[in-house]
């Protein structure tokens, strides 16, 4: 059993390599995965289609991929999925986060913090127990500029609370910025110098 720290928060921005990072700290961990995959493909998104293939295409065979657009936690609960697993990889909250306030009829903040606060609380209290290292993707998007609308707005918030939230129960932060992860919190296992991890 890898002695990592419980839970590894992955941020970057689009395409800066967070969720190749992830995979690399996963499989490190050993050989059975299991893929948390919170990606709902909507109608006329054919970029993301793509996007979930090329993500498959990079797991190896003895992976286990479960899907979970939301409420994830609960669904794994009294599964044998955790317990016959090495490590665990969720990518990723941003598709988590854009998947409950989707669901929601009335898209409000309070309605929208009360869910999320339900979704992070039970992710971090079964990482904790689950004894098994958890690495979890994530959008930063608090580095752009205010969106314009209000459920842009309301969208960024809610991830950048989450983000906080799963930040705050990480042994370990990293941000990864153009394929080089940046340690901010904890140590994954390199040897850091200046916030970046050193080969």
């Amino acid at each position: 059993m890898n002695d990592a720290p419980c839970l590894t928060l992955i941020l970057g921005g689009v395409r800066s390599g967070k969720s190749l990072r992830a995979e690399r700290l996963a499989a490190a961990a050993g050989p059975r995965v299991l893929y948390i995959a919170t990606a709902e493909i909507r109608p006329g998104e054919g970029s993301m289609a793509d996007r979930i293939r090329s993500h498959r295409a990079r797991r190896p065979a003895s992976w286990r991929t479960f899907e979970c657009p939301r409420r994830v936690a609960a669904s794994l609960a009294g599964t044998e999925l955790l317990r016959r697993a090495d490590a665990v990889l969720l990518d990723c909250i941003t598709l988590l986060v854009s998947n409950h306030l989707d669901a929601l009829p009335e898209p409000t903040a309070d309605a929208l913090d009360a869910v999320l606060a339900e979704e992070i609380d039970g992710l971090v209290a079964l990482a904790a127990e689950s004894g098994r290292p958890w690495y979890v993707v994530s959008s930063e998007t608090g580095l752009g500029v205010v969106a314009p609308d209000s459920l842009t707005r309301l969208y960024t918030d809610a991830l950048g609370s989450v983000n906080q939230r799963l930040a705050a129960a990480a042994g370990v932060v990293e941000v990864v910025v153009a394929g080089v992860p940046l340690a901010w919190k904890g140590d994954s296992g390199g040897r850091f110098h200046r916030g970046i991890i050193c080969r």
